[in-house]
């Protein structure tokens, strides 16, 4: 009876040490890593959206011009009486910079965003008679909007399979071994997650990443020991941030 468990003991032995160096040799394949990864989100983040506040499609287009290099905390905190002021487009397209930068001293960059939002809005009354479009070519082409925001106006407020990288996307998805360390800028962040999630994740994944890398995958100091997806995380932690 010794020698049989003695036996069985060694053979299972050289079974974890052949596993290590076949896990080793044979890593995961992306397509894998894509799916169990999209499977945990998908349980654990089911009904996920913007965690910023906003009452129709041109105050959500402020709030992400806002958020920039800003919490949707403190975004949260100065729309209120931003809105009550400027409910929409035709509204803010009245006021000077300086009128809306009173209401938005205490967010990043202040001074450049007022400046922004006004030419936004005015824009917005010249060309779409005061409506977002949901064009990402006329969305590019207002004042203050980039790729990012643009990417999430089509997806939170027109429901289109377009995907922003933030910090936070840029992030998580190196760490998690989602893209290449050739994909060192956010378009080609974006170009690689797009062509592995399926079209109908698209829009949940921003939201999915970005709250990942908010709560669990932080920037300076990430949290491993609650993170549900540590056992399929390579850790690639080196230039994973956005400079």
């Amino acid at each position: 009876m010794g020698t049989k468990i003695h036996i069985f003991s060694g053979i299972s032995k050289y079974f974890w040490i052949f596993t290590y160096f076949f896990v080793s040799l044979y890593p995961m394949k992306k397509e894998e890593r894509y799916q169990r990864i999209l499977a945990h989100f998908r349980k654990e983040m089911p009904n996920v959206n913007t965690e910023l506040e906003f009452g129709s499609v041109f105050q959500l287009l402020v709030a992400v011009i806002l958020s920039a290099q800003c919490t949707d905390k403190r975004i949260n905190q100065v729309t209120p009486e931003l809105f009550r002021h400027y409910p929409d487009a035709r509204t803010m397209s009245k006021a000077e910079p300086e009128e809306v930068l009173e209401y938005i001293r205490s967010v990043s960059y202040p001074n450049a965003k007022a400046e922004h939002l006004v030419k936004m809005a005015r824009a917005l009354v010249e060309k779409h008679d005061g409506e977002v479009p949901s064009d990402m070519n006329l969305l590019l082409d207002l004042p203050g909007v980039g790729r990012k925001t643009a990417n999430v106006i089509q997806s939170v407020a027109f429901g289109k399979s377009a995907l922003a990288v933030d910090t936070h996307v840029y992030r998580v998805a190196h760490r998690l071994g989602l893209v290449s360390k050739r994909d060192n800028t956010p378009y080609k962040v974006e170009m690689a997650l797009t062509k592995y999630i399926p079209e109908a994740d698209i829009p949940d994944a921003h939201h999915w990443l970005l709250l990942h890398g908010r709560y669990v995958c932080t920037s300076r100091k990430p949290h491993c020991e609650k993170c549900e997806l540590e056992p399929l995380c390579p850790k690639l932690l080196e230039g994973s941030k956005l400079e």
